[in-house]
C-alpha cells in the first residue's frame, strides 16, 4: 500500500475489500473511496468525501490506495445564447 498517516490532509483514493465473495462469483467485491484522508489512527482510515460523508475503513480491507493530484476547479455551465 502506498499511503502512510504521512499522507493525512491529502486527496487520496483507496480500494477496499466491501465483503468477503460474492454470492454468484465466489470472489472478493471491492469499492473504491476518493477523497481526502483525515485521519489514520488505531488501524482506521477516515477519508471525507466532496460531499461531506465521513467513510471509515479498516486498514485490513485497504487493498491499494494512493495519494492523487487535487480536483480540477469547477468551470461554470454555459449559459445558452440568445439564438438558443
Amino acid at each position: 500500500m502506498a499511503l502512510s498517516p504521512a499522507d493525512i490532509g491529502r486527496r487520496v483514493v483507496v480500494r477496499r475489500r466491501l465483503a468477503a465473495e460474492s454470492a454468484a462469483s465466489g470472489r472478493p467485491i471491492y469499492g473504491d473511496v476518493l477523497g481526502v484522508l483525515e485521519s489514520w489512527t488505531n488501524g482506521i482510515i477516515l477519508i471525507r468525501r466532496s460531499t461531506g460523508e465521513l467513510i471509515e475503513i479498516a486498514d485490513e480491507d485497504v487493498v491499494a490506495g494512493k495519494p492523487v493530484p487535487p480536483a480540477p476547479p469547477r468551470r461554470a455551465r454555459r449559459q445558452p445564447g440568445p439564438d438558443a
